[in-house]
């Protein structure tokens, strides 16, 4: 059977997950020790329990089972027992297609999507509570929009393509000045499932 992925030469693919790294990652503090890495840099295991409200032996422990599924590393610069760690890399994806039919490896990737979309809510609900305290060019930068389009499977592939090559285009040339902040977009392309259905 033909494959409907994307050829995409022009840009340097993220890390694809195997199934044991997809079910590391299937775990409500694993999920989010990574995106608080990958958000605000290396941290210590001490320092990633307070700020994500937990404790330094919870903490420690699924760092290690990030890092032996390659998920985190060491960066250097740690002290003693005060081991420094960061993301091993900025964005990961998957086929869940290769998957199909492996329930336990089905199933990391349903909860994975849900914790995605949750926390996709919960960022949103955080910018509302300060937008309207915020400067005023924020509050009109800062949009959601929701399009209806009508796509195949390979054209939604595609337009998926050309949206992380616009990102990837103004990861490359951030504004690290006085006028820039971390902007987080949130992307989601889903088919449409009626109610009921």
């Amino acid at each position: 059977m033909a494959s409907t992925r994307p050829e995409e030469p022009h840009r340097q693919p993220p890390v694809w997950l195997d199934a044991h790294q997809i079910k590391v990652l299937a775990h409500p503090l694993r999920a989010r020790l990574l995106g608080e890495l990958r958000i605000n840099g290396p941290a210590t295991a001490t320092t990633l329990a307070r700020t994500l409200s937990t404790n330094t032996g919870a903490t420690s422990y699924h760092l290690r089972q990030l890092a032996d599924a390659g998920m985190v590393v060491d960066e250097p610069g740690g002290t003693g027992r005060q081991r420094l760690w960061k993301a091993a890399h900025q964005s990961h994806g998957w086929w869940g297609s290769d998957f199909a039919g492996d329930p336990d490896t089905e199933a990391a990737l349903s909860w994975l999507a849900g914790a995605q979309m949750r926390l996709m809510s919960e960022r949103a609900e955080a910018w509302q509570r300060v937008r309207w305290s915020s400067p005023r060019e924020w509050q009109d930068a800062a949009r959601t929009s929701d399009y209806v389009v009508h796509l195949s499977a390979a054209r939604l592939n595609a337009l998926n393509s050309e949206l992380a090559a616009v990102v990837r285009r103004y990861q490359a040339e951030p504004d690290t000045g006085s006028a820039g902040r971390k902007v987080l977009l949130l992307l989601a392309a889903i088919p449409h499932v009626e109610e009921g259905s």
